[in-house]
């Protein structure tokens, strides 16, 4: 489970239960947990030696493979510097190797919430992300998306199938929007797509996304997602069931979390009774 999960899970918790015993249920040890607390916003030096690869990359306009780019960043093998520039997209672009056409070109925003998973008013500030259902007779997906605002789960789809059709779903659910309305997800393809962007534009929304390879800039929606496994299949056991059963449990976990499960940053209330109350 990533650092950030456990981090919001018992920071959720902890007016409910000793620290101590979040931990172990979450098998971590409470030492890690303070200490991933203290260094959460703090980079990882795996994370500064990235972004200075990606610095000498950018500096040289891409012009350089990830031979020169090793040669001028001593103490790192070349093979750690291939990998890294191939997971960036850092790769020299002077001589571009043919490629398939997938027929939707990609498209990447920046990341305008910056961690701040604050909003002053519901369909404000939405974050939205794709997890694995791997309960059932086959493997499921369950794309949803979160308001802010409260934290209630205003549109959720359930299907077979990751791909744009899935997110384009769970878009169309959502209400009709204001004006300044951010959505951030990360940089998936589904989310990249020429489709869902079109789709996106068409609501009046503005779309924000994750830095490339960091988590902890959609925390909010991940760490539903975690916490809607933990409280439910985890909790009871559930393995391996039949897909009709995913998909129930997810349901009514959801109706769960949004109408009666209490929250403490909603001054304990739940996520339907916090906007009502707002109202």
């Amino acid at each position: 489970m990533a650092p950030t999960v456990v981090i919001q899970l018992v920071e959720d918790l902890k007016d409910g239960m000793p620290v101590g015993e979040i931990c172990r249920h979450l098998g971590v040890g409470r030492s890690s947990y303070y200490r991933w607390r203290k260094k959460e916003d703090q980079p990882t030096q795996k994370e500064i030696r990235d972004q200075q690869i990606g610095d000498m990359c950018k500096q040289h306009k891409f012009r350089y493979g990830y031979r020169k780019i090793s040669a001028l960043y001593p103490g790192v093998c070349e093979k750690t510097v291939q990998r890294i520039m191939q997971k960036y997209g850092w790769q020299c672009k002077v001589k571009v190797k043919k490629r398939k056409k997938t027929g939707q070109p990609a498209y990447v925003t920046d990341n305008l919430l910056a961690r701040d998973f604050t909003a002053t008013k519901p369909l404000e500030r939405l974050v939205t992300d794709i997890t694995y259902l791997p309960f059932g007779q086959t493997m499921m997906y369950l794309s949803s998306i979160k308001d802010l605002f409260n934290g209630e789960i205003i549109a959720y789809t359930i299907d077979l199938n990751q791909d744009t059709k899935l997110v384009i779903d769970t878009l169309n659910q959502l209400p009709e929007v204001t004006k300044g309305c951010i959505l951030h997800s990360d940089q998936g393809s589904v989310y990249t797509s020429y489709a869902y962007q079109k789709a996106v534009k068409e609501k009046g929304i503005t779309m924000s996304m994750s830095r490339k390879g960091t988590p902890a800039d959609n925390s909010p929606i991940e760490t539903f997602h975690s916490t809607l496994k933990s409280e439910t299949f985890y909790l009871e056991d559930i393995y391996r069931t039949t897909n009709a059963c995913v998909i129930n449990i997810v349901k009514e976990y959801i109706i769960y979390y949004n109408n009666t499960r209490i929250q403490t940053k909603l001054n304990s209330q739940s996520p339907v009774q916090y906007r009502q109350s707002a109202a």
